[in-house]
């Protein structure tokens, strides 16, 4: 103690205190990483621990039919969900070689019964002796209600895991009445469908979902309910050609459906669910696949010369729906960087940036003043007399207060500057997002949507302001302490440019490469997210088909391209750092040369001119190069964003386009002239259509197929490109704000939407309305008659039943109810109803119709149906053939 705080003395401790600061810096940054990976290692140990497996339980084969002992099989408990079961009282078997039909309520258990076939089920014995066998090694086929279908062409998609046979593949075209809608498209068969098949109608899907399962080699086809999206006609030509055809001779047909009039001449067995039991089974006289008896009408050639489809969107003439995501080439626009500085700058971008940029001086340049004070202190020792250690131990903790609270004002500033910037980016991301065309949507895929979302809203949120804050605290560093030593040693100015023009040629080889690698990972992350959703989606019907080995090698070739561009990308960042460590070490032996053997100085300016290069200007020169292109890197991110944010947009609402405050008072709707189409470029989808209906009038609309019923409601929401006029309640829609028209009519689609959350939040989630009214409305969209069939009160759905994402514990029939009891919640004036009873049982939907006959006294209702029966208690029925309306 009490020692001479010379120059060796001083200098030594500041290269061991700032070794130290970047060893505590390293262990809690590494610690946060550590505790995150510890995190996911955690997850995916749970995940494989405790997934879901298969219940194998084998029995001899049997030749004669399929049979399931005594038995039960349900899905696990989980949070979220409700237990679906289904239970075998006795022997339930299904004869081989037949169709077999299963029928039931809605909601009784008829899709858990195929997934209890295929095994993505629990099974549960009631006896010791009891089995369940369904045969695999003859393949098993399985179209789903929701059908599924790959973001291919429709090819692909027929084809799946099967080898193409080109008379096969034109049959089973044939049989499944897609001939005609395939003419529709300019690429034919090589037209993609989009994400979830946006570019064909509820029918369309369900027929290319069905081909690919009479395409297969399968012995067992399993189809759930693919009738439901299919008009009158069409659902009798799939009926005589496809599954009474010889395509389906020797092969076990287990189908799924409520129109049992139309299939049961020629089903060898019907099995009734009812409340998740085999109630009843009825056991027909067989008739086998191969021996069809005159069962059929002899017009079997109607349902596939009914009137052409129209194809709900644009196809390009080589099949291409989703459009490819540009890899801008060269740097990052100016317009890019505004677009990040005016969002973290704020209202007063001037003066937030010139206040920061003030503070950051100030630090730095305290911070210089700090070491060389240090070095003059330690001077001071040298020379004789006692030295004021008061004094300058005061000046020194008087420098370090300024150097502390200008760093932190510094941090606090930037941080909330990087907040505001991140919001406002998001916002305006979300809003362009939310704003854009339903073309627009179509054409992007939701992966890559979630990725800009994710992954580069995370990069804008941290990895870009930290380096951001690291470049422009290195550049100060550069200029301070580059300042102080060529004041001291001017022959460091010419190392001090040699270094720099060295770095700089290796940053300019760098970037050239490492700007197109970056964007391109960018790129190859969205169809690895989108491939995965897909897979997920659609996980039954790959399992059922075999396909996983398919699946996993598309997954891994898409990670693989993922993975190529990334390791080329962190082998360009070590290109970089060894070339940087190699003219750091250069210079550094250069500088350190000079100062020992040809400058003579004293101690205290000696070890100041090493530690400012050694401990700061080397690193801080060639981290400072190292970052910049970092940074630019991660910059792609604005060049992403900057696209996002000019995509189209619909109208945006204006004082001019707000209706009088009691409008709308009646649901009269004209329409004159109407025509529309999906993009400015593609082809009209609507022709001409004129036609008036009534405050309170009921509209049934029917027609084949894809002939442009759901582009008629979407066109009257204004969703789609139009021409023409609507007239609703005496004011033209045209010169009405969107969303004032959108929130005056209630659409129930055929894509339905659920949010997780209690059944209360979905019918009402800004709770305006009573729970009174809430469960009147689910009487009257018959839920409580639905429920009639369930003995157990745990079974039936209330108010306070869990919903999970996308309605996952709900069977579709379910969906369907829940979403017009949420349409009748508000009352509107006209209300739209796109098949919105296709997947119920005939006495559900008949009370249904009748309820809201009642219940919407007033208002104007338009019914699309399939279904005969759904539409007949309409006032006028209008039927849509060729775009064209006709109302009878």
């Amino acid at each position: 103690m009490k020692q001479a705080l010379t120059a060796s003395t001083v200098f030594s401790l500041l290269v061991v205190f700032e070794n130290l600061q970047r060893f505590i810096k390293a262990i809690f940054m590494y610690w946060t990483r550590a505790l995150a990976a510890k995190v996911s290692f955690d997850r995916i140990t749970d995940f494989l621990n405790n997934t879901e497996l298969l219940d194998i339980y084998d029995a001899p084969s049997s030749t004669d039919a399929l049979r399931w002992g005594s038995t039960s099989a349900e899905r696990d408990r989980v949070p979220a969900r409700v237990v679906f079961m289904v239970r075998v009282e006795d022997k339930l078997s299904f004869e081989r070689g037949c169709l077999n039909l299963v029928t039931g309520p809605t909601g009784s258990g008829k899709t858990s019964l195929l997934l209890a076939l295929l095994g993505e089920m629990h099974y549960i014995p009631l006896g010791p002796s009891l089995y369940f066998h369904l045969p695999q090694e003859g393949g098993v086929a399985y179209a789903a209600q929701e059908s599924w279908v790959q973001n291919e062409t429709i090819k692909n998609n027929i084809l799946f895991a099967s080898e193409y046979d080109k008379a096969r593949y034109k049959e089973v075209l044939h049989v499944c009445g897609l001939e005609q809608d395939l003419e529709l498209f300019e690429a034919g068969d090589e037209t993609e469908v989009g994400e979830k098949g946006l570019t064909l109608s509820g029918g369309q899907k369900a027929r290319v979902t069905l081909a690919r399962a009479i395409y297969s080699s399968a012995d067992i086809i399993l189809l759930d309910d693919m009738l439901a999206a299919l008009d009158v006609h069409t659902s009798k030509w799939i009926v005589e050609k496809c599954l009474a055809g010889d395509l389906v001779k020797d092969r076990t047909v287990i189908l799924v459906s409520h129109n049992v009039k139309l299939v049961e001449p020629i089903a060898s067995s019907v099995t009734v669910v009812q409340d998740g039991k085999i109630s009843q089974y009825c056991s027909c006289t067989p008739v086998p696949l191969t021996k069809l008896p005159e069962v059929l009408s002899d017009d079997t050639d109607e349902g596939n010369k009914d009137g052409g489809e129209r194809v709900n969107s644009e196809s390009k003439p080589d099949g291409k729906l989703v459009i490819a995501e540009e890899i801008q080439e060269g740097r990052i626009s100016g317009r890019a960087v505004k677009l990040y500085t005016s969002a973290v700058g704020g209202n007063h971008a001037v003066f937030f940036f010139s206040t920061f940029l003030a503070m950051t001086v100030l630090t730095h340049f305290m911070g210089v003043i700090q070491m060389w004070f240090l070095g003059y202190w330690a001077a001071q020792y040298e020379l004789p007399g006692k030295v004021p250690i008061v004094f300058y131990l005061t000046i020194y903790v008087a420098i370090l207060v300024v150097v502390i609270a200008s760093n932190t004002g510094t941090d606090l500033l930037f941080i909330s500057g990087t907040i505001r910037g991140s919001r406002r980016i998001y916002e305006q991301l979300a809003e362009v997002i939310l704003g854009t065309t339903l073309r627009w949507l179509d054409k992007t895929p939701t992966s890559r949507i979630l990725t800009h979302f994710t992954q580069d809203i995370g990069s804008i949120d941290t990895i870009i302001p930290e380096w951001a804050k690291y470049a422009v605290d290195q550049m100060m560093k550069l200029t301070f302490k580059l300042t102080a030593i060529v004041t001291l040693t001017p022959l460091f100015l010419i190392l001090g440019v040699a270094a720099l023009a060295a770095g700089y040629t290796c940053t300019q080889i760098y970037l050239k490469s490492q700007m197109s690698v970056k964007r391109e990972m960018s790129v190859a992350k969205s169809p690895v997210l989108g491939h995965f959703g897909a897979t997920v989606t659609g996980l039954a019907s790959i399992q059922a088909y075999g396909a996983q080995e398919m699946v996993t090698e598309e997954l891994l070739r898409r990670i693989d391209k993922y993975s190529r561009s990334s390791r080329i990308f962190y082998n360009l960042q070590r290109w970089m750092a060894i070339r940087m460590h190699v003219i750091s070490a250069l210079f550094f032996g250069s500088l350190t040369w000079y100062l020992v053997y040809v400058k003579k100085d004293t101690a205290s300016n000696t070890g100041f001119l090493i530690n400012m290069p050694v401990l700061t200007f080397t690193g801080a020169i060639f981290g400072w190069i190292i970052n910049i292109n970092m940074l630019e890197g991660q910059s792609v991110r604005f060049v992403i964003q900057l696209y996002f944010v000019q995509i189209e947009q619909e109208a945006k609402p204006t004082e001019q386009g707000k209706p009088p405050a009691y409008w709308p008072a009646s649901g009269e709707l004209r329409v004159e002239n109407l025509s529309a189409r999906y993009s400015p470029e593609g082809p009209e989808v609507l022709h001409q259509l004129s036609f008036h209906i009534k405050s309170g009038e009921r509209i049934g609309v029917v027609g084949r197929t894809g002939s442009g019923k759901s582009s008629l409601a979407l066109s009257l929401l204004r969703c789609i490109y139009t021409t023409g006029e609507v007239i609703y309640d005496g004011i033209p829609t045209s010169s009405m704000n969107l969303d004032t028209l959108r929130s005056s009519i209630t659409i129930i689609p055929q894509v339905l939407e659920l949010i997780s959350g209690t059944l209360r939040q979905n019918l009402d989630p800004f709770g305006e309305v009573d729970d009174l009214t809430l469960n009147d409305s689910l009487r009257a969209a018959g839920l409580t008659a639905l429920q009639d069939y369930f003995t157990e009160d745990e079974d039936k759905i209330t108010l306070d039943t869990t919903i999970s994402g996308g309605g996952s514990n709900l069977s579709v029939g379910q969906w369907q109810i829940i979403t017009l009891a949420r349409a009748l919640v508000r009352r509107s004036k006209l209300l739209i109803l796109d098949e919105a009873t296709s997947a119920i049982d005939y006495k559900t939907d008949t009370m249904i119709q009748t309820s809201l006959r009642h219940e919407l006294t007033g208002a104007t209702v338009i019914t699309i149906a399939h279904q005969l029966q759904t539409i007949m208690d309409s006032d006028r029925i209008a039927s849509v053939l060729f775009s064209i309306i006709e109302c009878h």
